[in-house]
Order: C-alpha cells, then structure tokens, then sequence
C-alpha cells in the first residue's frame, strides 16, 4: 500500500478555480507535496500536464523564478499555464506579495502552494493573501484515512502500532523500518526552519525541552519548572514552546476556567501532533506491555486524532482540559455553540473512577460526557 487517499483531496479538488491560491500547511513530512501531486496526477477537464507549472522551492534555481518576480517576469513564467504548484513556499523572501500578484493579475491560473512552518508563511501570507487563498492544515495520516483505505480490519491491525510509531505517511506505508524514519525526521530536520530564525540559537535547547516536553504528556506543565529543568528562564521556555507549536510538533491545551472559584485558571497541558514522535523524542519505543506510559500514549492519540478529525469536516470548537484545586479533572473538553462535551481517557475502564465530576457536570452546559476506551474510540474519530 503506496498511498493512502487523503480526506483534504476532495475538498481541495472542489475549491479549486474559484479564484483563489490553495494553501496547504503542516509539518514536515505528513504528504503535502504527495497530496498535491495525486490531485495534478488526476484527468482534469481540458488540462494537460503541459499547463502545469511546479516549481519546488528547496531547489536554489527554482526559487529564483519567484524572488523578487514583478509582473513582467511572472507573464513569462505563467504563459500557457492553468496550474502553478508551489512547493516549500516560506523558503521564498516575500512570498505573500508575489502570490498577491498571481491571484489578482493571473485569474485564470490556480495556485497550489505548500509550506511547512507557519511562522514563515503564514506570517507573509495573512496580510497579502487576505480574501484571496483558501487555507487547509494537512496532520500525520488519521484514523479516518486508514478506515477509508483499509476498513476495520486494518485499522483494528494497526492501532497499537500507531500508539508507539505514530502516524506518519512514510510510517504507516511501511517503505523503511519505523523507527529509523522516526529518529531521522525527530532530529533538527524536522524543526530547521526554526533554527534560521533570529534569536533561535540554541539547538541542544530545543532538543531539552522536547524531551521535557514528552515525558509530561498528560500532566500539566509550568514554564518555571521547565525552564529549571532545561537550564533556561520563563520566557525563552515560553518562547521556544510557540515556536514548535508553529512548527506542528506541539499544541497546547489550555484549563478551562470561567464559574468556580477554586479551577486553576492558567494551567496548561502540551500533546504532540504525533505519537511516534513524542517516542522517537524520548527514544522509547516498546511494546505497551512493557510501558508505563501507556495511559499518556492513548491520551495522546485520542486528542490528536480528535483535533484531525474536527479539522478535517469543519466541527469548529474550542479545546480545553478542566481541573480544581481539589484534584477533580476531566482529560478534553469541546466547546461548539456554547456546550460542552467531555471526555475521559481511560485505557483499561475497569481501573479507576469514569465518573464525571459533579460540580462540572452542575456548572457548566454539558452536551455528552464519554469515558473514551479502546473499544469506543472509534465511534468518535468518524
């Protein structure tokens, strides 16, 4: 199984020529380029490949068609074309404006374009691009895509692979050993564009603070303790963990904290986009029997895939976890339309409590509360 068909590809087929650029953004690795290039590979009506321009923007002779590219010089490039495919678009200086130029000048031609590090790119492309691209985030493969591709079976097959090696396209296929692809694309490769950055300096800090980072899942975080284990201060710790959440390695869960007195009101938890990265971060990959983190893997995936699956059919909301002072707590919360739907976390139902707190559920206006397993967690990734 070479490829799997990803759930964004019927969405983008149906937005395209409408007069607007196509972005496509995510981490390093998750297919972008690949998705792209199934749709190009596809018959399209009265569109040959001939009328198809990529230009592949790691290459440094291909990126000086674009830099600096004024009107003159884009009438050449685009001449007889429909389709121009942009890949690694950040890598290009002023990127926004030239796009700009393309959508407003070059209405006939559909711009496709990839770029991995949103700080890069979403940064020149927000201002520019405003009214003008649609904008989609591509993740690691999810549970979904694996369900479509391969039905039940395969994703019953696959599920606890996928606690321990994650999701990654080139992971999931199975092209190379698992965990040599993993350990290659959890090195600086995955977050180099960050390391050009102004003032992101410090490599072997990064690589602390993701251990750090990974050995905490689950458990709230505090800067301060963090920056005391990393050997830094409050602020670069904050700093550096925005940064690899732009770069889709990390995202954070912020306490949810509005009608009691006694919820914690700035705590935080920090997931990773991908389980088989947070393990390659660590370098712990056994088998869950002889884990004890079993627990923080399924909360992991649970919530990341989760955040795939909203994202993927348009369920806008708002994400939080809950606690009190008095050690109550529900793992994910969603938020749409102003109620709430609660979920626990629970690898093995049969230990501890799957009760939902009582001052929650009497506070706040709870639509579903469901203790998540193994054996139900389906039902809540389709």
């Amino acid at each position: 199984m070479a490829f799997i068909k990803r759930q964004l590809e019927q969405v983008i087929r149906n937005h395209m020529f409408r007069g607007k650029a196509i972005i496509l953004i995510g981490a390093r690795q998750v297919g972008k380029s690949t998705l792209f290039e199934q749709i190009l590979s596809a018959p399209m009506p009265e569109i040959n490949d001939s009328q198809i321009l990529r230009i592949y923007c790691d290459d440094h002779e291909q990126r000086k068609l674009l830099e600096n590219a004024n009107l003159a010089d884009l009438s050449q490039l685009l001449a007889g074309k429909r389709i121009a495919m942009i890949d690694e678009a950040q890598r290009i200086q002023g990127i926004g404006l030239t796009l700009k130029l393309i959508t407003d000048h070059f209405k006939d031609i559909q711009l496709l374009v990839t770029g991995s590090s949103s700080f890069t790119l979403q940064g020149q492309l927000n201002e520019p691009l405003t009214g003008r691209k649609f904008e989609y985030h591509l993740y690691p493969i999810s549970t979904q895509e694996i369900y479509d591709d391969g039905g039940l079976i395969r994703t019953k097959q696959t599920f606890e692979s996928r606690l321990i090696y994650g999701s990654y396209p080139d992971v999931i296929t199975g092209i190379d050993n698992p965990r040599d692809i993993l350990m290659n694309l959890s090195g600086s490769y995955m977050y180099q564009d960050l390391l050009t950055m102004e003032g992101v300096r410090r490599p072997v800090l990064l690589e602390k603070l993701l251990v750090a980072l990974a050995l905490q899942v689950g458990s709230e975080v505090s800067y301060s303790e963090l920056a005391q284990t990393v050997g830094s201060d409050n602020k670069t710790v904050e700093k550096y963990v925005d940064l690899l959440e732009k770069c889709y390695i990390i995202f954070r869960l912020n306490g949810l904290s509005r009608n009691l007195r006694n919820e914690l009101k700035k705590s935080k938890k920090i997931y990773f986009f991908d389980n088989g990265i947070r393990n390659a971060v660590i370098q712990q990959f056994a088998p869950l029997e002889l884990r004890n983190d079993t627990g923080a893997l399924w909360e992991n995936f649970f919530i990341s895939e989760r955040i795939k699956r909203n994202h993927y059919i348009g369920h806008y909301c708002n994400t939080y976890f809950w606690r009190t002072t008095t050690q109550q707590e529900i793992d994910y919360i969603e938020e749409s339309d102003g109620k709430m739907t609660a979920f626990e976390m629970k690898w093995n139902p049969k230990k501890g409590n799957t009760t939902f707190p009582k001052a929650f559920m009497e506070t706040y206006d709870v639509k579903d509360s469901v203790v998540i397993t193994p054996d139900n967690y389906l039902d809540w990734l389709h």
